[in-house]
């Protein structure tokens, strides 16, 4: 039985993780960090020096950034430094105007950017941005999680300093399990469950967005084709990857266009979100259903991002999709023991996709992920499952979890290691 405090705690952390998000979270995380630096110098800088985690830069270097048409850290640098607003977060490029990309343009082409790898702190989410503008400096820090400052400096003053992250503590205190994830969203009063309904509404006009529009690779598109349609039909299954793609193909591609995250990535918000409305709607659920649908799912990826990391080497969908295949054997009428055996199904399938970075190509594997879910959701509903005695499976779903967690955060770090050193030295060989 969950507690009321237990309720108000749970409510409390999908409200911090589960936020409206404009372009890929770390370039855009870092676009924050310079924006709050200039409004810290209170000058336009002349000389912007940052340092970040290898996670930061791999998943920054090919990515679009919203409302430039171009690609890359450098323009999100430079437009977080001449019209950031940190106040947005992680809509921090909001108010953008084509005359501010012209001037971000010259900015990078004057060489004031200077980008290095942060060999020496072990968070893999770190982010630092030293601005300078005549004889005066600042410094910000962010850590931990995308929005989280622990570090402002002008000059010689310390304007802030907080080691401990404060999302991460509230994280901590909310002893989590699937079954308590289960119980949540099937028990929690409704109308506190209703604000989800924003994640169906920002994150459908993002996939409205990828099928109007030619973005990225054109995943979405080419599904809904006549190509797509003769080889995939116009079933559920069909329909629910390539809505999902659309939606990752605009996001990816840098479309002006907001997104409901989830811990931190608006990929995987797009995949905790988007198979279970596309499922909800074609199965005729009621709106009670996919509102409890869609905390299972989200919450399920938070459950599992609490104890992995908000970056790691592994791919984000795993998590996310494992999310919507809870949410999707919930609206076919699962049990928790159904929902369980779902999990334990993507967990023996999905685990060891690696994260290279945040670009087009991640709605190939979202759309892998998402068709995994499906899948597994099918097999739960008729009891069919990977059993304990398979792989990395454990009889109890919890422990499973904590198997995935164990290789995505430590058993892949050498994994990590050896794609960001394959995308940086690719990257000099272009050079």
């Amino acid at each position: 039985m969950i507690t009321q405090n237990e309720t108000k705690e749970i409510l409390q952390l999908i409200h911090q993780q589960v936020v409206p998000a404009i372009g890929c979270t770390e370039p855009i995380a870092v676009a924050l960090c310079v924006a709050k630096a200039r409004e810290t110098l209170g000058y336009q800088p002349e000389r912007i020096d940052l340092h970040l985690s290898a996670n930061i830069l791999k998943n920054a270097m090919g990515v679009g950034i919203p409302g430039t048409g171009m690609v890359g850290l450098p323009i999100a640098v430079a437009l977080g430094a001449l019209a950031g607003r940190s106040e947005y977060m992680l809509e921090v490029l909001r108010d953008i105007t084509p005359d501010d990309v012209k001037r971000g343009k010259i900015f990078i082409d004057e060489q004031r950017i200077h980008i290095a790898l942060e060999e020496h702190d072990k968070d893999k989410l770190y982010i630092r941005a030293e601005v300078s503008a005549g004889n005066h400096e600042a410094e910000t820090v962010i850590k931990g999680s995308h929005t989280h400052f622990v570090f402002i400096r002008r000059d010689s003053q310390i304007v802030f300093q907080q080691e401990a992250c404060q999302e991460e503590s509230a994280q901590s205190q909310v002893s989590l399990t699937l079954k308590k994830v289960y119980e949540f969203a099937t028990t929690t009063p409704l109308e506190q469950l209703r604000f989800i309904l924003e994640a169906k509404r920002l994150n459908e006009e993002a996939a409205n967005s990828g099928l109007k529009e030619n973005y990225g690779h054109e995943l979405g598109k080419t599904l809904c084709s006549p190509l797509g349609r003769g080889i995939m039909g116009d079933s559920i299954f069909s329909k629910i990857l390539s809505i999902t793609s659309c939606a990752c193909d605009a996001r990816m591609a840098g479309a002006m266009i907001p997104v409901m995250s989830n811990s931190g990535s608006g990929n995987q918000g797009i995949c905790t979100t988007m198979p279970v409305v596309v499922f909800a709607q074609e199965n005729h659920n009621t709106e009670e259903e996919l509102i409890r649908a869609l905390i299972l799912s989200n919450l399920t990826a938070i459950y599992i991002k609490q104890h992995l990391g908000s970056l790691s080497a592994l791919c984000g969908c795993v998590v996310a999709s494992t999310g919507s295949s809870c949410g999707i054997a919930y609206l076919m009428g699962g049990s928790f023991e159904q929902v369980a055996y779902s999990v334990k199904n993507m967990i023996a399938n999905l685990t060891g996709m690696i994260c290279d970075g945040a670009k087009p190509s991640c709605a190939l594997k979202l759309t892998s992920g998402v068709g995994t879910a499906v899948l597994s959701a099918m097999m739960a509903i008729r009891h069919r499952y990977v059993t304990d005695v398979e792989g990395i499976i454990d009889d109890d779903v919890d422990q499973s979890i904590q198997n995935l967690v164990a290789i995505g955060s430590q058993g892949m770090d050498q994994t990590d290691r050896f794609v960001l050193d394959i995308m940086t030295h690719k990257s000099h060989r272009k050079q």
